[in-house]
Protein backbone atom coordinates (compact mmCIF):
# COMPACT_ATOMS: atom_id res chain seq x y z
CA UNK A 1 0.00 0.00 0.00
CA UNK A 2 1.45 3.33 -1.09
CA UNK A 3 2.09 5.89 2.01
CA UNK A 4 -0.20 8.91 1.45
CA UNK A 5 2.46 12.02 1.27
CA UNK A 6 2.29 13.98 4.27
CA UNK A 7 2.92 17.73 5.04
CA UNK A 8 6.56 18.99 5.52
CA UNK A 9 8.30 19.75 9.05
CA UNK A 10 7.96 23.38 7.95
CA UNK A 11 4.34 23.32 6.90
CA UNK A 12 3.48 21.59 10.08
CA UNK A 13 4.65 24.20 12.14
CA UNK A 14 3.00 27.50 10.20
CA UNK A 15 -0.24 25.17 10.59
CA UNK A 16 0.58 24.93 14.52
CA UNK A 17 1.06 28.38 14.77
CA UNK A 18 -1.30 29.32 12.72
CA UNK A 19 -3.86 27.10 13.96
CA UNK A 20 -2.87 28.03 17.84
CA UNK A 21 -2.81 31.63 16.83
CA UNK A 22 -6.53 31.46 15.45
CA UNK A 23 -7.56 29.34 18.47
CA UNK A 24 -6.18 32.07 20.81
CA UNK A 25 -7.51 34.90 18.85
CA UNK A 26 -10.54 34.03 18.46
CA UNK A 27 -11.10 32.87 22.51
CA UNK A 28 -9.45 36.26 23.46
CA UNK A 29 -11.64 38.59 21.17
CA UNK A 30 -14.71 36.31 21.55
CA UNK A 31 -14.40 36.57 25.67
CA UNK A 32 -13.80 40.74 24.99
CA UNK A 33 -16.53 40.87 22.68
CA UNK A 34 -19.06 39.41 25.00
CA UNK A 35 -17.87 40.83 27.74
CA UNK A 36 -17.96 44.39 26.14
CA UNK A 37 -21.47 43.60 25.00
CA UNK A 38 -23.17 42.67 27.69
CA UNK A 39 -21.86 45.59 29.80
CA UNK A 40 -22.63 48.00 27.18
CA UNK A 41 -26.45 46.79 27.09
CA UNK A 42 -26.58 46.35 30.77
CA UNK A 43 -25.19 49.78 31.00
CA UNK A 44 -27.91 51.20 28.39
CA UNK A 45 -30.96 49.02 30.55
CA UNK A 46 -29.71 50.62 33.41
CA UNK A 47 -29.56 54.08 32.88
CA UNK A 48 -32.90 53.68 30.70
CA UNK A 49 -34.93 52.35 33.47
CA UNK A 50 -33.39 54.70 35.89
CA UNK A 51 -34.43 57.80 33.32
CA UNK A 52 -37.93 56.00 32.85
CA UNK A 53 -38.92 55.84 36.00
CA UNK A 54 -37.57 59.10 37.29
CA UNK A 55 -39.77 60.66 34.82
CA UNK A 56 -42.85 58.89 35.59
CA UNK A 57 -42.37 59.94 39.55
CA UNK A 58 -42.84 63.32 37.99
CA UNK A 59 -46.18 62.97 36.68
CA UNK A 60 -47.78 62.63 40.06
CA UNK A 61 -50.59 63.58 41.44
CA UNK A 62 -52.24 62.72 38.44
CA UNK A 63 -55.03 64.91 37.04
CA UNK A 64 -57.99 62.10 36.75
CA UNK A 65 -57.65 58.55 38.06
CA UNK A 66 -59.28 57.18 35.03
CA UNK A 67 -57.20 59.47 32.35
CA UNK A 68 -58.60 59.14 28.54
CA UNK A 69 -56.48 59.04 25.33
CA UNK A 70 -55.37 62.48 25.91
CA UNK A 71 -54.16 62.12 29.24
CA UNK A 72 -52.60 58.66 28.14
CA UNK A 73 -50.94 60.78 25.20
CA UNK A 74 -49.30 63.14 28.10
CA UNK A 75 -48.03 60.45 29.95
CA UNK A 76 -46.65 59.08 26.88
CA UNK A 77 -44.75 62.18 26.29
CA UNK A 78 -43.66 62.47 29.74
CA UNK A 79 -42.12 58.82 29.27
CA UNK A 80 -40.38 59.38 26.02
CA UNK A 81 -39.49 62.78 27.67
CA UNK A 82 -38.69 64.17 24.21
CA UNK A 83 -35.72 61.74 23.86
CA UNK A 84 -35.70 60.97 20.50
CA UNK A 85 -33.19 57.61 21.18
CA UNK A 86 -37.08 56.43 23.05
CA UNK A 87 -40.60 55.76 22.02
CA UNK A 88 -43.56 55.42 24.34
CA UNK A 89 -47.09 54.12 25.05
CA UNK A 90 -49.03 54.39 28.01
CA UNK A 91 -52.12 52.06 28.52
CA UNK A 92 -55.01 51.98 30.75
CA UNK A 93 -57.77 49.61 30.92
CA UNK A 94 -57.91 48.71 27.21
CA UNK A 95 -57.49 52.41 26.53
CA UNK A 96 -53.80 54.03 24.98
CA UNK A 97 -52.20 57.03 23.97
CA UNK A 98 -52.51 57.60 20.19
CA UNK A 99 -51.03 55.96 17.57
CA UNK A 100 -49.63 58.28 14.91
CA UNK A 101 -51.64 57.54 11.45
CA UNK A 102 -48.97 55.49 9.61
CA UNK A 103 -45.99 53.67 11.27
CA UNK A 104 -42.62 55.93 11.44
CA UNK A 105 -39.97 55.40 8.81
CA UNK A 106 -37.19 53.14 9.93
CA UNK A 107 -34.10 54.52 11.12
CA UNK A 108 -31.32 55.31 9.25
CA UNK A 109 -27.63 54.61 10.30
CA UNK A 110 -26.35 57.24 12.24
CA UNK A 111 -29.90 58.39 13.24
CA UNK A 112 -30.05 58.35 17.45
CA UNK A 113 -33.64 57.30 17.12
CA UNK A 114 -37.61 58.19 15.45
CA UNK A 115 -38.77 62.00 15.89
CA UNK A 116 -42.42 60.58 17.24
CA UNK A 117 -43.38 59.75 21.25
CA UNK A 118 -45.31 57.02 20.45
CA UNK A 119 -44.97 53.27 20.46
CA UNK A 120 -47.45 50.60 18.73
CA UNK A 121 -48.88 47.97 20.67
CA UNK A 122 -48.10 45.15 18.41
CA UNK A 123 -44.40 45.37 18.72
CA UNK A 124 -44.73 44.76 22.77
CA UNK A 125 -44.79 40.95 23.70
CA UNK A 126 -47.27 39.62 25.37
CA UNK A 127 -44.92 37.78 28.13
CA UNK A 128 -44.10 40.88 28.49
CA UNK A 129 -47.45 42.72 29.13
CA UNK A 130 -48.54 40.02 31.35
CA UNK A 131 -45.46 40.59 33.74
CA UNK A 132 -46.27 44.20 33.91
CA UNK A 133 -50.30 43.64 34.28
CA UNK A 134 -48.98 41.74 37.56
CA UNK A 135 -46.86 44.57 38.98
CA UNK A 136 -43.78 44.24 37.98
CA UNK A 137 -41.19 46.19 35.62
CA UNK A 138 -39.82 43.90 33.21
CA UNK A 139 -37.81 45.05 29.76
CA UNK A 140 -36.59 42.95 26.71
CA UNK A 141 -34.75 43.46 23.92
CA UNK A 142 -36.63 43.37 20.37
CA UNK A 143 -35.62 44.55 16.67
CA UNK A 144 -38.26 46.55 15.12
CA UNK A 145 -38.44 47.18 11.72
CA UNK A 146 -34.87 46.17 11.13
CA UNK A 147 -33.54 48.02 14.21
CA UNK A 148 -32.89 46.97 17.93
CA UNK A 149 -34.63 48.19 20.68
CA UNK A 150 -34.72 48.21 24.28
CA UNK A 151 -38.65 47.47 25.47
CA UNK A 152 -39.00 48.75 29.05
CA UNK A 153 -42.65 48.38 30.56
CA UNK A 154 -43.59 49.39 33.98
CA UNK A 155 -46.80 49.75 35.91
CA UNK A 156 -47.44 53.30 37.25
CA UNK A 157 -47.94 52.95 41.01
CA UNK A 158 -49.82 55.50 43.31
CA UNK A 159 -47.43 56.26 46.39
CA UNK A 160 -49.50 58.71 49.45
CA UNK A 161 -47.61 59.52 52.74
CA UNK A 162 -49.26 57.14 55.25
CA UNK A 163 -51.07 55.06 53.01
CA UNK A 164 -50.26 51.81 51.10
CA UNK A 165 -48.70 52.13 47.57
CA UNK A 166 -51.06 51.01 45.16
CA UNK A 167 -51.32 50.50 41.30
CA UNK A 168 -53.36 52.65 39.28
CA UNK A 169 -53.87 50.44 36.05
CA UNK A 170 -52.14 52.36 33.86
CA UNK A 171 -49.17 50.94 31.82
CA UNK A 172 -45.89 52.39 30.43
CA UNK A 173 -44.07 50.85 27.86
CA UNK A 174 -40.88 52.70 26.41
CA UNK A 175 -38.85 51.58 23.74
CA UNK A 176 -35.08 52.71 24.00
CA UNK A 177 -33.41 52.95 20.65
CA UNK A 178 -29.75 50.73 20.76
CA UNK A 179 -28.64 51.45 17.46
CA UNK A 180 -25.56 53.69 18.55
CA UNK A 181 -25.03 50.83 20.60
CA UNK A 182 -25.01 47.81 17.98
CA UNK A 183 -22.84 50.52 15.79
CA UNK A 184 -20.39 50.30 18.98
CA UNK A 185 -20.86 46.68 19.24
CA UNK A 186 -20.61 46.29 15.33
CA UNK A 187 -17.58 48.11 15.24
CA UNK A 188 -15.83 46.34 18.71
CA UNK A 189 -16.38 42.90 16.43
CA UNK A 190 -14.62 44.50 13.67
CA UNK A 191 -11.71 45.58 15.78
CA UNK A 192 -11.65 42.26 17.27
CA UNK A 193 -11.67 40.81 13.59
CA UNK A 194 -8.56 43.40 12.85
CA UNK A 195 -6.84 41.93 15.94
CA UNK A 196 -7.41 38.28 15.08
CA UNK A 197 -5.87 38.98 11.49
CA UNK A 198 -2.76 41.01 12.35
CA UNK A 199 -1.97 38.64 15.33
CA UNK A 200 -2.68 35.74 12.83
CA UNK A 201 -0.17 37.67 10.27
CA UNK A 202 1.98 38.05 13.40
CA UNK A 203 1.98 34.55 14.45
CA UNK A 204 2.82 32.97 10.68
CA UNK A 205 6.15 35.63 10.55
CA UNK A 206 7.08 33.88 14.31
CA UNK A 207 6.56 30.66 12.76
CA UNK A 208 8.24 31.49 9.70
CA UNK A 209 11.22 32.54 11.91
CA UNK A 210 10.81 29.43 14.43
CA UNK A 211 10.75 26.88 11.64
CA UNK A 212 13.76 28.62 9.84
CA UNK A 213 15.67 28.24 13.43
CA UNK A 214 14.46 24.79 13.47
CA UNK A 215 14.90 23.57 9.73
CA UNK A 216 18.08 25.12 9.24
CA UNK A 217 19.85 22.36 11.82
CA UNK A 218 18.04 19.80 10.64
CA UNK A 219 18.13 20.28 7.17
CA UNK A 220 22.61 20.42 7.86
CA UNK A 221 21.67 16.76 9.43
CA UNK A 222 20.45 16.06 6.53
CA UNK A 223 22.83 16.67 4.61
CA UNK A 224 25.64 15.25 6.71
CA UNK A 225 23.80 11.85 6.78
CA UNK A 226 23.75 12.00 3.18
CA UNK A 227 27.34 12.66 2.72
CA UNK A 228 28.36 10.03 5.42
CA UNK A 229 26.13 7.50 3.02
CA UNK A 230 27.74 8.11 0.14
CA UNK A 231 31.18 7.73 2.01
CA UNK A 232 32.26 11.30 3.35
CA UNK A 233 33.17 10.35 6.42
CA UNK A 234 34.38 13.81 7.61
CA UNK A 235 30.82 15.45 7.11
CA UNK A 236 30.42 17.44 9.96
CA UNK A 237 27.23 19.54 11.58
CA UNK A 238 28.02 23.10 13.38
CA UNK A 239 26.74 22.94 16.37
CA UNK A 240 25.01 25.66 17.48
CA UNK A 241 23.75 26.57 21.49
CA UNK A 242 22.68 24.23 23.90
CA UNK A 243 19.36 22.99 23.56
CA UNK A 244 18.06 19.56 21.85
CA UNK A 245 18.97 20.53 18.37
CA UNK A 246 22.68 21.32 19.64
CA UNK A 247 22.53 17.95 21.43
CA UNK A 248 21.45 15.93 18.43
CA UNK A 249 24.23 17.80 16.11
CA UNK A 250 26.82 16.98 19.07
CA UNK A 251 25.76 13.08 19.12
CA UNK A 252 25.87 13.20 15.51
CA UNK A 253 29.44 14.42 15.67
CA UNK A 254 30.34 12.19 17.32
CA UNK A 255 28.99 8.85 16.20
CA UNK A 256 30.43 10.34 12.60
CA UNK A 257 33.79 10.51 13.99
CA UNK A 258 33.29 7.03 15.40
CA UNK A 259 32.58 5.36 12.23
CA UNK A 260 35.22 7.11 10.24
CA UNK A 261 37.68 5.60 13.00
CA UNK A 262 36.78 2.45 12.72
CA UNK A 263 36.51 2.47 9.34
CA UNK A 264 39.85 3.88 8.65
CA UNK A 265 41.21 0.77 10.61
CA UNK A 266 38.90 -1.49 8.74
CA UNK A 267 40.50 0.02 6.01
CA UNK A 268 44.17 -0.68 7.40
CA UNK A 269 43.44 -4.10 8.04
CA UNK A 270 42.07 -4.66 4.80
CA UNK A 271 45.16 -3.45 2.55
CA UNK A 272 47.15 -5.33 5.30
CA UNK A 273 45.73 -7.99 4.46
CA UNK A 274 45.49 -7.42 0.40
CA UNK A 275 49.38 -6.64 1.17
CA UNK A 276 50.26 -9.91 2.94
CA UNK A 277 48.45 -12.40 0.02
CA UNK A 278 50.66 -10.53 -2.35
CA UNK A 279 53.75 -10.96 -0.99
CA UNK A 280 52.97 -14.48 0.22
CA UNK A 281 51.71 -15.26 -2.97
CA UNK A 282 55.10 -13.85 -4.88
CA UNK A 283 56.84 -15.63 -2.31
CA UNK A 284 55.62 -18.99 -2.83
CA UNK A 285 56.12 -18.18 -6.49
CA UNK A 286 59.87 -19.22 -6.59
CA UNK A 287 59.61 -22.68 -4.26
CA UNK A 288 56.74 -22.90 -6.28
CA UNK A 289 58.36 -23.47 -9.34
CA UNK A 290 60.71 -25.89 -7.93
CA UNK A 291 58.05 -27.91 -6.44
CA UNK A 292 56.12 -27.72 -10.34
CA UNK A 293 59.76 -29.18 -11.77
CA UNK A 294 59.66 -31.92 -9.41
CA UNK A 295 56.14 -32.76 -9.89
CA UNK A 296 56.63 -32.92 -13.62
CA UNK A 297 59.62 -35.53 -13.21
CA UNK A 298 57.52 -37.31 -11.05
CA UNK A 299 54.83 -36.91 -13.13
CA UNK A 300 56.73 -38.34 -15.97
CA UNK A 301 57.87 -41.40 -13.94
CA UNK A 302 54.54 -42.23 -11.99
CA UNK A 303 53.47 -45.21 -14.53
CA UNK A 304 57.20 -47.04 -14.31
CA UNK A 305 56.63 -46.89 -10.21
CA UNK A 306 54.75 -49.25 -8.04
CA UNK A 307 50.94 -48.83 -7.85
CA UNK A 308 51.04 -46.74 -4.33
CA UNK A 309 54.06 -44.56 -5.20
CA UNK A 310 52.90 -43.85 -9.24
CA UNK A 311 49.18 -42.84 -7.59
CA UNK A 312 51.09 -40.32 -4.64
CA UNK A 313 53.21 -39.22 -7.68
CA UNK A 314 49.77 -38.25 -9.81
CA UNK A 315 48.61 -36.99 -6.55
CA UNK A 316 51.68 -34.78 -6.05
CA UNK A 317 51.42 -33.30 -9.41
CA UNK A 318 47.94 -32.70 -9.44
CA UNK A 319 47.95 -30.96 -6.33
CA UNK A 320 51.09 -28.72 -7.44
CA UNK A 321 49.17 -27.73 -10.50
CA UNK A 322 46.57 -26.23 -7.87
CA UNK A 323 48.81 -24.29 -5.98
CA UNK A 324 50.22 -22.65 -8.82
CA UNK A 325 46.97 -22.17 -9.93
CA UNK A 326 45.45 -21.18 -6.72
CA UNK A 327 48.93 -18.83 -6.19
CA UNK A 328 48.19 -17.13 -9.88
CA UNK A 329 44.82 -16.21 -9.05
CA UNK A 330 46.01 -14.65 -6.03
CA UNK A 331 48.66 -12.45 -7.45
CA UNK A 332 45.99 -11.23 -10.25
CA UNK A 333 43.37 -10.69 -7.69
CA UNK A 334 45.93 -8.75 -6.08
CA UNK A 335 46.68 -6.48 -8.92
CA UNK A 336 42.99 -5.94 -9.21
CA UNK A 337 42.85 -4.74 -5.07
CA UNK A 338 46.12 -2.82 -5.60
CA UNK A 339 44.27 -0.73 -8.13
CA UNK A 340 47.89 -2.20 -10.46
CA UNK A 341 46.12 -3.92 -13.19
CA UNK A 342 45.72 -2.40 -16.84
CA UNK A 343 44.72 -2.87 -20.15
CA UNK A 344 46.67 -3.25 -23.10
CA UNK A 345 44.45 -2.56 -25.93
CA UNK A 346 43.96 -3.71 -29.48
CA UNK A 347 41.81 -3.69 -32.58
CA UNK A 348 40.10 -7.18 -32.49
CA UNK A 349 37.95 -9.71 -34.18
CA UNK A 350 35.53 -11.12 -31.51
CA UNK A 351 34.65 -13.49 -33.58
CA UNK A 352 38.15 -14.70 -34.34
CA UNK A 353 38.98 -13.75 -29.97
CA UNK A 354 36.26 -16.91 -29.08
CA UNK A 355 37.23 -19.06 -31.75
CA UNK A 356 40.84 -18.71 -30.66
CA UNK A 357 39.72 -19.21 -27.14
CA UNK A 358 38.06 -22.26 -27.63
CA UNK A 359 40.92 -24.06 -30.45
CA UNK A 360 43.80 -23.47 -27.64
CA UNK A 361 41.87 -25.14 -25.12
CA UNK A 362 40.21 -28.10 -27.03
CA UNK A 363 36.85 -27.14 -26.78
CA UNK A 364 36.12 -26.47 -30.20
CA UNK A 365 34.12 -29.78 -30.95
CA UNK A 366 32.71 -29.40 -27.45
CA UNK A 367 30.94 -25.41 -27.55
CA UNK A 368 28.53 -24.36 -30.20
CA UNK A 369 29.42 -20.67 -31.43
CA UNK A 370 27.17 -18.19 -32.76
CA UNK A 371 29.28 -15.88 -33.90
CA UNK A 372 28.54 -13.18 -36.32
CA UNK A 373 31.28 -11.55 -38.80
CA UNK A 374 32.94 -8.00 -38.71
CA UNK A 375 32.14 -7.37 -34.92
CA UNK A 376 35.52 -5.65 -34.13
CA UNK A 377 36.31 -3.60 -30.60
CA UNK A 378 38.88 -2.29 -28.68
CA UNK A 379 39.69 -4.75 -26.05
CA UNK A 380 42.70 -6.09 -24.07
CA UNK A 381 42.43 -9.76 -25.80
CA UNK A 382 44.32 -11.60 -22.59
CA UNK A 383 41.65 -10.45 -20.33
CA UNK A 384 39.12 -11.03 -22.58
CA UNK A 385 40.29 -14.62 -23.21
CA UNK A 386 40.73 -15.30 -19.51
CA UNK A 387 36.94 -14.33 -18.62
CA UNK A 388 35.48 -16.66 -21.85
CA UNK A 389 38.58 -19.22 -20.71
CA UNK A 390 36.94 -19.51 -17.26
CA UNK A 391 33.05 -19.62 -18.42
CA UNK A 392 33.22 -21.83 -20.87
CA UNK A 393 35.16 -23.87 -18.45
CA UNK A 394 32.73 -23.94 -15.80
CA UNK A 395 29.99 -24.41 -17.74
CA UNK A 396 32.03 -27.51 -19.24
CA UNK A 397 32.59 -29.48 -16.13
CA UNK A 398 29.37 -27.88 -13.64
CA UNK A 399 27.08 -27.62 -16.66
CA UNK A 400 25.60 -30.43 -18.93
CA UNK A 401 25.86 -29.98 -22.42
CA UNK A 402 25.03 -28.77 -25.43
CA UNK A 403 27.18 -25.85 -23.96
CA UNK A 404 27.13 -23.01 -26.15
CA UNK A 405 28.21 -19.08 -27.00
CA UNK A 406 26.49 -16.68 -28.48
CA UNK A 407 28.04 -13.25 -30.06
CA UNK A 408 25.63 -9.70 -30.02
CA UNK A 409 26.48 -5.99 -30.72
CA UNK A 410 25.39 -3.04 -30.73
CA UNK A 411 26.83 0.48 -32.18
CA UNK A 412 28.13 0.96 -28.66
CA UNK A 413 28.64 -2.49 -26.75
CA UNK A 414 28.94 -6.26 -27.71
CA UNK A 415 27.72 -9.05 -25.72
CA UNK A 416 28.69 -12.47 -25.01
CA UNK A 417 26.50 -15.21 -24.00
CA UNK A 418 27.61 -18.39 -22.07
CA UNK A 419 25.06 -21.06 -21.39
CA UNK A 420 24.75 -24.74 -20.58
CA UNK A 421 21.54 -26.86 -20.57
CA UNK A 422 21.96 -28.54 -17.20
CA UNK A 423 19.88 -27.70 -13.81
CA UNK A 424 20.72 -24.02 -13.29
CA UNK A 425 22.04 -22.39 -10.20
CA UNK A 426 19.93 -21.84 -7.08
CA UNK A 427 18.44 -18.37 -6.23
CA UNK A 428 20.12 -18.57 -3.20
CA UNK A 429 23.08 -18.70 -5.08
CA UNK A 430 22.64 -16.05 -7.56
CA UNK A 431 23.63 -13.14 -5.36
CA UNK A 432 27.23 -14.66 -4.30
CA UNK A 433 28.11 -16.27 -7.73
CA UNK A 434 31.12 -13.63 -7.97
CA UNK A 435 32.22 -13.77 -4.36
CA UNK A 436 35.63 -14.58 -3.53
CA UNK A 437 36.25 -18.36 -2.73
CA UNK A 438 32.50 -18.83 -2.82
CA UNK A 439 31.45 -22.73 -4.10
CA UNK A 440 28.12 -23.22 -4.38
CA UNK A 441 28.31 -26.94 -3.46
CA UNK A 442 30.17 -28.20 -0.35
CA UNK A 443 30.67 -31.14 -1.67
CA UNK A 444 33.06 -29.32 -4.22
CA UNK A 445 34.80 -27.99 -1.35
CA UNK A 446 37.95 -29.59 -2.89
CA UNK A 447 37.46 -29.90 -6.28
CA UNK A 448 39.45 -28.22 -8.83
CA UNK A 449 39.83 -24.52 -9.11
CA UNK A 450 40.50 -21.74 -6.42
CA UNK A 451 37.22 -20.18 -5.97
CA UNK A 452 38.56 -16.87 -7.13
CA UNK A 453 37.62 -17.44 -11.22
CA UNK A 454 34.21 -15.94 -11.55
CA UNK A 455 35.51 -12.92 -9.62
CA UNK A 456 38.51 -12.33 -11.48
CA UNK A 457 36.25 -12.73 -14.74
CA UNK A 458 34.45 -9.44 -13.44
CA UNK A 459 36.77 -7.66 -12.40
CA UNK A 460 38.48 -7.79 -15.73
CA UNK A 461 35.20 -7.27 -17.39
CA UNK A 462 35.06 -4.26 -15.09
CA UNK A 463 38.50 -2.88 -15.62
CA UNK A 464 37.67 -2.61 -19.52
CA UNK A 465 34.44 -0.76 -17.98
CA UNK A 466 31.76 -3.45 -18.81
CA UNK A 467 29.95 -5.88 -16.28
CA UNK A 468 29.64 -9.71 -16.02
CA UNK A 469 26.06 -10.78 -15.11
CA UNK A 470 24.31 -14.48 -14.63
CA UNK A 471 20.81 -15.63 -14.79
CA UNK A 472 19.06 -18.99 -15.06
CA UNK A 473 17.43 -19.57 -18.49
CA UNK A 474 13.48 -19.71 -18.81
CA UNK A 475 13.90 -23.60 -20.07
CA UNK A 476 16.80 -24.36 -17.59
CA UNK A 477 20.31 -23.59 -17.28
CA UNK A 478 22.33 -20.95 -16.37
CA UNK A 479 23.74 -17.95 -18.78
CA UNK A 480 26.55 -15.28 -17.96
CA UNK A 481 26.55 -12.35 -19.76
CA UNK A 482 29.44 -10.38 -20.91
CA UNK A 483 28.92 -6.86 -21.19
CA UNK A 484 31.78 -5.01 -22.76
CA UNK A 485 31.81 -1.28 -24.49
CA UNK A 486 33.17 -1.81 -28.17
CA UNK A 487 35.83 1.16 -27.77
CA UNK A 488 37.03 0.79 -24.12
CA UNK A 489 38.96 2.95 -22.10
CA UNK A 490 42.01 2.14 -20.10
CA UNK A 491 41.36 3.35 -16.79
CA UNK A 492 43.58 5.00 -14.24
CA UNK A 493 46.18 3.13 -12.65
CA UNK A 494 49.90 1.53 -12.79
CA UNK A 495 50.70 -0.99 -15.02
CA UNK A 496 51.17 -4.38 -14.39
Amino acid sequence: MTPQPSLGLRARLLSAFALLCVVTAAAVAGGIYVQARSAILQRTQDAAVKATTSRLQALYPLRSATPGPEELGGIAAAAAAADQGMLAVAVYRGTHSPFPPSPPPPPRRGDPGLNTAVLNLEVIPGQLRRVVAGGDTAWQRVVWQDTPFLLIGMPLLITERGRTTRMSGIEVYVARNLLPEQQSIDELAIRAWLIGGAALAFAVILASLAARGVLRPVRELGRAARLLGEGELRARVAVRGSDELAEVARTFNDTAAELERHVRQLREMEAEARRFVADVSHELRTPLAALTAVADVLDEEAARLPEPAGRAARLVSQETLNLTVLVNDLIEISRFDSGVAALALNEVDVAELVRATLRVRGWSQQVSADLPVAVTARLDPRRVDVVLANLVGNALRHGEPPVSIRLRADPHRIFLEVRDHGPGLDEAVLPHVFDRFYKASAARARSEGSGLGLAIARENARLHRGDLTVANAPDGGAVFTLHLPRRAHEPDGGSE
